[in-house]
């Protein structure tokens, strides 16, 4: 059990020491809104360093649990012995994972959406079990789910769903999600019990902070109000306070319900819309990127990141990294954890290629 690699500790711990000496200088508080970036950069660096030492702490308990089980073999310290290790490995994985993510945003909440295609109650239906696999993910993790805008289905499903996952690392983890999702079943929607194929595509981008500028012209945008038709609630259905935004030269549109005024919902449509706009010009940019180094990839509905196999057989694949399951059952109900290690993996080998 290593708990090296690629964490620098000493490093670490000097950044830490340093940023601690400039808090604690005259004047540190005259910029209140760089010494709050530089606070929770620091506490950021302390979570990991505390979250490692921790570790080290359980690993050194291990080891002396182990030494008295060599001197009497007793079943009950036996079994303690393999459930607190079982546990170690859990979080030692979860540890290594977080690791992984060193990308500007990644620390920062995530906005994500599902949008499902053409196929109407089957892949609005798929959209729905996505939402519920996410929801959970999200929950068995300790992250907050907020529903900022949801769209019903005409029979069953969602037509649309935007939200607001808040976490420490929530975006770093979600953004391998982003793309088509593909789902093959029966369908319990046909009569005749013959097999379907479903496609829903999941946007995941950073929720931005402040201090990101995003400029956009007033005159760009047309404002839509409208009464709620979310999935619940006293305040659904009752006033005109929901709020959607759309960006005239790209025709984004962004919505928002969550919020029980008007006032508030544009301003969360807004943060939406500053979030779509600064994932769409990073997409711009890896786009010329790509054609710079000559690489080819498929848009649109083709470009399925994974797929879901119901029937004939279970599989759960990653078409990127080739990892795959055939517990089904599992990854609907969140297990999506091994996915997102496995994309991190590779896109770490993608940037540094033996």
């Amino acid at each position: 059990m290593v708990l090296g690699g690629r964490f620098d500790f000493d490093a670490l711990s000097e950044s830490i020491a340093i940023n601690e000496a400039k808090m604690a200088e005259p004047g540190f508080w005259d910029n209140q809104e760089t010494a709050q970036k530089l606070i929770d950069e620091t506490n950021q660096m302390k979570t990991k360093r505390d979250s490692f030492n921790a570790l080290v702490a359980k690993l050194d308990d291990l080891k002396v649990t182990l030494e008295l089980i060599s001197e009497d073999s007793d079943s009950g310290m036996q079994e303690e012995f393999q459930d607190d290790s079982a546990d170690l490995q859990a979080k030692l994985q979860r540890y290594q994972l977080g690791l992984l993510l060193n990308g500007k945003y990644d620390h920062n909440n995530a906005i994500l959406e599902i949008h499902p295609g053409a196929g109407g109650t089957e892949s609005q239906d798929w959209g729905s079990m996505l939402l519920r696999m996410y929801t959970r993910w999200a929950e068995a993790h300790g992250f907050t789910v907020a529903t900022l805008d949801y769209q019903v289905g005409d029979v069953a499903g969602i037509n649309s769903v935007s939200l607001l996952i808040s976490g420490a690392d929530a975006y770093g983890y979600l953004r391998s999600e982003k793309g088509v999702h593909r789902l093959v079943r029966i369908s319990p929607f046909d009569s005749a019990g013959r097999r379907h194929t479903s496609f829903a595509s999941v946007d995941v981008m950073p929720e931005l902070n402040d201090d990101v500028t995003i400029n956009i012209n007033p005159d760009d945008l047309k404002v839509d109000v409208y009464r709620s038709s979310g999935a619940g609630g006293q305040h659904v259905n009752k006033t005109s306070s929901a709020v959607r935004i759309t960006h005239i030269p790209t025709g984004i549109v962004v919505a928002s319900q969550a919020q029980r005024s008007q006032l508030q919902n544009r301003q969360t449509a807004m943060n939406m819309l500053k979030s779509k706009l600064y994932e769409r010009e990073q997409e711009k940019k890896q786009a010329e990127k790509d054609k710079i180094e000559g690489e080819q990839k498929d848009i649109g509905w083709g470009s399925q990141i994974r797929s879901y196999v119901f029937h004939p057989y279970s599989m759960v694949k990653d078409h990127r990294t080739g990892y795959e399951t055939a517990n089904v059952n599992g990854v609907m109900d969140g297990d999506l954890d091994p996915f997102i290690n496995a994309y991190l993996q590779w896109q770490l080998s993608q940037k540094n290629p033996d």
